[in-house]
């Protein structure tokens, strides 16, 4: 987690307490060592967020604090609402209570006169989830992995029950309705390759880091997949 969105998770724990709350709480609640705690709590302190402190007794956040509004259209905010259903339906456990926060923020930043819509958006991530076919890598390491360009040596079974041993430069995850997908450079193959995550019989993660940019990878595979090349935001 983030420092600034570890210093967002204290404030909103404060707001949601019903008593004081101690460091070794907090640190409890945010996996994290009191004196990190104790570093925040400066740090908010510093910033002008109204928390006191008292010895023994803990951390209490005062009333009539709040973020300020986050500016957002209602169609931008439904856009937001869909996708984080749709991760927390679909997602890896990581990325479900990334969407869950998410919700969180924004129900705690928004103007009150859109607060409603979090409730009232009548959009729905439709699809049947019960079904869904577990991972057998942690995608949450791997999302992590790839910024970094870091090979991931598999063990992979084929539909047909074949094993290989692959080296792969992962450059992207598809996440579908029921399965999600390992899109790499396969060095055996000499190829992109898809690879089903729940077909991943072993998986780690190297240290050997691939030379191409993921700029360029990404360029030449969907030059063979014939998909549109969207430009970055700037």
């Amino acid at each position: 987690m983030r420092r600034a969105d570890r210093l967002f998770q204290i404030i909103q724990i404060l707001r949601g307490a019903r008593r004081p709350l101690t460091a070794r709480e907090l640190a409890d609640e945010l996996e994290r060592d009191p004196r990190t705690i104790y570093r925040d709590m400066a740090d908010l302190v510093a910033s002008g967020v109204p928390v006191r402190g008292e010895a023994g007794v803990g951390y209490v956040l005062e009333a009539g604090y709040d973020l300020p509004p986050l500016m957002l259209t209602a169609d931008e905010l439904e856009a937001a609402l869909l996708g984080a259903q749709w991760v927390m339906e679909r997602g890896d456990p990581a990325l479900v209570r990334g969407a869950r926060d998410l919700l969180a923020k924004l129900d705690a930043v928004l103007p009150g006169d859109m607060r409603h819509l979090t409730d009232s958006s009548g959009l729905l991530a439709a699809g049947c989830v019960r079904d869904m076919v577990p991972d057998t890598i942690d995608m949450q390491a791997l999302r992590r992995a790839i910024p970094e360009r870091r090979k991931l040596a598999i063990v992979y079974g084929d539909e047909q029950g074949r094993t290989s041993e692959r080296i792969v430069w992962p450059i992207h995850i598809g996440y579908f309705e029921r399965v999600r997908l390992i899109v790499g450079w396969c060095e055996l193959r000499g190829a992109f390759r898809n690879f089903r995550s729940d077909r991943i019989i072993e998986g780690n993660l190297l240290s050997e880091r691939f030379a191409p940019s993921l700029r360029q990878l990404r360029r030449a595979w969907r030059e063979q997949e014939s998909c549109p090349i969207i430009p970055a935001p700037r």
